[in-house]
């Protein structure tokens, strides 16, 4: 079978590996599309050099085959369901896992593989094996919304992490892929109003459909008002300043996008104190984050939003395109997989 490796800045191959095999608690899945995100970009562009390396951790398909101990077993996947697959692994045993937080899960998440390859999930392939209970049914949906499911798990993680109840108020700073699935699953989750603040006119205009409002930086507090979540989705510099001058009394300042490691903030902690505000960081998903990306794909709520996002799908033989467009241009989702 075939699988795309990056195997230097800018290069990507189609390379022959062997077919895996289906152990007694796994599931062989056929897999028709994978996300590319903004990992998969810095492996193109060199800004993470780690190669040759089978990526992409945003994959769904059908499954072709049930392992015998899973087989016929209530709530596991079964032959033909469409599934989406949570590639992250989980100890369970570190002290991160232990206290149930396994989205920070201390274990390494690449492994070696026997081919030579660095497998960091690998969902750019043909065919892949996993464990049942690292994929989620998620019904009679368009495959590339199924591809989507990992990062509206990490939206639903993100939301839970930063304590959003329905009637909120949200604030989303950063209009991308990131800050479009949040605005859309605040909405679905029931906020009283939800708006995002960018700096690009364009998609601000390309939000709107979806928003109560939008804004550019040094106008959201006026437009917006006073916000009781604000999701930093754009890790740049200015931005948690920025979160925290929106917060509400008792507000939370939720910080979901990677910020520059060497980024310093000054922060006036009386004002957090008398305020009762909050500033939490969030990072990757955990199981039941994964069974509320699931319910709410195969409930179809998001299906509109999703439609929207989808910028451009090829084929696995299209690989390299898909890696050209997600690096070149200002995109949503490129969904790479299947003929």
């Amino acid at each position: 079978m075939q699988i795309a490796v990056v195997s230097a800045p800018g290069e990507v191959e189609l390379r022959e590996t062997q077919r895996p095999s289906c152990s007694p608690d796994q599931l062989l899945v056929e897999l028709s599309g994978c996300g590319l995100c903004t990992f998969d970009r810095r492996l193109f562009s060199g800004e993470t050099p780690i190669y040759p390396t089978a990526a992409g951790h945003e994959p769904a398909g059908r499954v072709i085959e049930v392992g015998k101990a899973v087989a016929g077993l209530p709530g596991t996947p079964q032959l033909g369901d469409l599934v989406a697959l949570d590639m992250r692994s989980r100890c369970g045993t570190c002290s991160a896992c232990r206290r149930g937080r396994s989205a920070i899960c201390l274990a390494p998440q690449s492994q070696d593989r026997a081919d030579g390859l660095i497998s960091i999930a690998g969902g750019l392939a043909e065919v892949i094996a996993v464990g049942a209970d690292h994929a989620w049914v998620v019904g009679d949906i368009p495959t590339e919304h199924a591809a989507m499911a990992e990062p509206i798990a990490c939206v639903a993680h993100s939301m839970r992490r930063g304590g959003f109840c329905p009637g909120d108020r949200v604030a989303v700073i950063g209009g991308g892929y990131m800050g479009r699935l949040h605005l859309a699953m605040a909405k679905a989750a029931g906020a009283a109003s939800a708006g995002i603040v960018e700096v690009s006119e364009q998609r601000r205009a390309e939000a709107r459909a979806g928003a109560n409002w939008t804004a550019a930086p040094d106008e959201a507090r006026e437009v917006g008002g006073a916000s009781d979540v604000v999701f930093v989705t754009a890790g740049a510099p200015g931005t948690l300043e920025l979160a925290i001058d929106l917060l509400a009394k008792g507000g939370s300042a939720v910080l979901y996008g990677a910020f520059p490691k060497d980024l310093a903030v000054r922060i006036g902690p009386g004002h957090m104190h008398h305020e009762e505000t909050s500033i939490i960081g969030v990072h990757s998903h955990e199981p039941e984050d994964w069974r509320a990306a699931a319910g709410l794909l195969s409930s179809g709520v998001l299906a509109a939003d999703l439609k929207a996002l989808v910028t451009a799908r090829f084929s696995l033989g299209q690989v390299i395109e898909g890696f050209r467009l997600a690096d070149s241009e200002p995109v949503y989702r490129v969904i790479v997989g299947g003929a």
